[in-house]
């Protein structure tokens, strides 16, 4: 019987070191005020060459990190593929603004692609289109501007990128995931990724959107890509989500006086996202899915629905996700009765990776009930450690 509360099986990965680390960092991010200091203070000393590098990796980087490049991950791909979690090697260097930098990106997402190939605890790869294209350009094409000449052969090397990581998912046979990002640039990845879904989406699903469902319009637009895939005698590839940019959505509406696209309240998301993992479910033949969520109820939704539909639970078109240092409570007890589930493992320098090390840190302590449910976990797998 599927449970998350079994924490056996939840921290079976962890050592009672491991334990202990989890334990202190996710008290420290359950202090608003100290991830707001700690947040300056770190990147202040990252700019000043302070030498707290050797901290940052031993604590928090450890925790939400797979290592500095993909050959340090092969630890924590190793680990999870132990338990029958598979691993999404997510490159996360963000703020490049450069055509050198775009171009290391793609060839980065490439080499993970190279990785995953013969490598069965790599199920998927994923990357963000900003990592290879000028977040300003993607904002001028989703305004519907006219592009210049230069403009348009700045947007022909994106597609060229992006086109080139996808034929190497596709010789390779590994699914990859376009992540979704802020609204005023989303319609240029969305047709980014129905272009290459198009192309490459004719045998399997194969190259995947990512719909978040925070979004008020993004329930409506899941099933109009699925009319658009199957027009187009393809498989539709869908990552759902909850969202990642709330609070910046909310403010830039704000600011610039246009409706915020942003749900009105949270029961409003869950709705939305449950009804799309719904949607996916009937047309399974047809899609591709990737629940990306932390949420207990969704999960365990999504897990009964299966048995409902009688659905095998490792139907190969359907995975759960969560990201590594997070829920495992979720990701280990699912995988442990035989569904499919894969981490998102990040990786890259730890100066690069700083801008998402402090996000998951906010969102620990943003997230209501996140922190707290992590730190009783925890709580409740020591003190049965220490009576066993």
């Amino acid at each position: 019987m599927l449970s998350f509360n079994n924490t056996e099986i939840a921290f079976s990965g962890k050592t009672n070191k491991d334990l202990n680390r989890s334990y202190w960092l996710f008290k420290m991010v359950s202090n608003t005020t100290f991830v707001n200091i700690g947040k300056s203070l770190t990147t202040f000393a990252i700019k000043t060459h302070l030498p707290i590098k050797g901290i940052i990796k031993a604590t928090i980087f450890k925790q939400f990190c797979g290592g500095e490049n993909i050959q340090e991950c092969d630890r924590t791909i190793n680990e999870l593929g132990q338990f029958n979690i598979g691993t999404i090697l997510d490159y996360s260097v963000e703020g490049k603004e450069t055509e050198n930098d775009f171009d290391a990106c793609a060839t980065e997402t490439i080499a993970t692609i190279q990785k995953a190939k013969n490598n069965q605890h790599i199920p998927f790869c994923v990357f963000k289109v900003t990592g290879m294209a000028r977040f300003a350009l993607l904002e001028k094409i989703t305004a519907q501007k006219t592009l210049t000449a230069e403009e348009q052969q700045e947007f022909d090397r994106v597609k060229k990128r992006v086109d080139d990581v996808c034929v190497a998912a596709h010789a390779a046979g590994k699914p990859i995931f376009i992540d979704a990002e802020e609204t005023w640039i989303q319609q240029a990845i969305d047709d980014l990724a129905n272009e290459m879904m198009a192309k490459y989406n004719q045998e399997k699903p194969l190259v995947y959107n990512t719909f978040q469902l925070y979004r008020k319009d993004r329930l409506e637009y899941l099933k109009k890509s699925f009319e658009m895939a199957t027009k187009g005698n393809y498989y539709l590839g869908a990552k759902l989500v909850r969202g990642a940019y709330m609070e910046k959505e909310r403010e830039r509406a704000k600011q610039l006086s246009y409706p915020s696209p942003i749900q009105d309240a949270k029961e409003n998301t869950d709705k939305d996202y449950d009804l799309a993992v719904l949607y996916c479910i009937e047309n399974i033949q047809k899609i591709g899915l990737c629940a990306g969520t932390h949420n207990e109820k969704s999960s365990m939704d999504l897990a009964l629905l299966l048995n409902t539909k009688n659905i095998p639970v490792n139907n190969q078109h359907i995975y759960f996700s969560q990201l590594l240092g997070m829920s495992d409570h979720i990701s280990y007890n699912l995988a442990n009765s035989g569904y499919n589930v894969a981490k998102y493992v990040p990786y890259g320098p730890v100066r690069e990776v700083l801008p998402y090390l402090i996000r998951r840190a906010q969102e620990n302590t943003s997230v209501k009930g996140q922190t707290g449910r992590e730190l009783s976990l925890i709580i409740k797998e020591k003190e049965r450690r220490k009576k066993a």
